[in-house]
């Protein structure tokens, strides 16, 4: 069983979608929450998820690889203007280089290595973006206002009084 909300996407605007609306798979709550998201809001005229590719060397292998961003919307802006947008979801801290420990661990060289995979990314992908007059933006849980992953909760302690 996967630890992540996986599933497929039932759109009720299904003319929204960029691609066969009976087939969108999203991979996280966020992406479902995303994908709920463009599909209600008035704003966004068209939208897609995972339908193309662009790609990247990765700097861990320096081969070539295809990356999926998460999504792209066709929307209006508070001006009525048309833009066209390639979407990245992520954890806010996959966007930020990991602290280097006193030493090594396995946790940290994963972090670092999904770090630099994802700077790659999103370098070929801004470079895409500018070449065809589209905008590039990596949307976290600030964004989505979700609460992030991995934050302990927090819990009122009640204090009782000494008789």
């Amino acid at each position: 069983m996967s630890k992540f909300h996986q599933g497929r996407f039932h759109p009720r605007n299904p003319e929204k979608y960029i691609g066969d609306p009976n087939n969108i798979i999203y991979r996280s709550s966020w992406e479902l929450h995303f994908l709920q998201w463009c599909d209600r809001t008035e704003n966004v005229i068209k939208y897609a998820s995972e339908e193309f590719s662009i790609k990247y060397v990765s700097p861990l292998d320096n081969r070539v690889h295809r990356y999926y961003p998460d999504g792209y919307i066709i929307y209006k802006d508070k001006n009525g203007v048309e833009k066209k947008c390639i979407i990245e979801i992520k954890p806010y801290r996959q966007t930020q280089e990991p602290k280097v420990p006193e030493r090594q661990t396995k946790t940290y060289i994963n972090e670092m290595k999904t770090y630099l995979l994802n700077q790659a990314k999103w370098k070929y992908a801004s470079e895409f973006c500018k070449d065809n007059g589209v905008e590039f933006r990596i949307l976290t849980e600030n964004e989505l206002g979700i609460k992030p992953y991995g934050r302990p909760r927090t819990r009122k302690v009640s204090k009782k009084k000494n008789k």
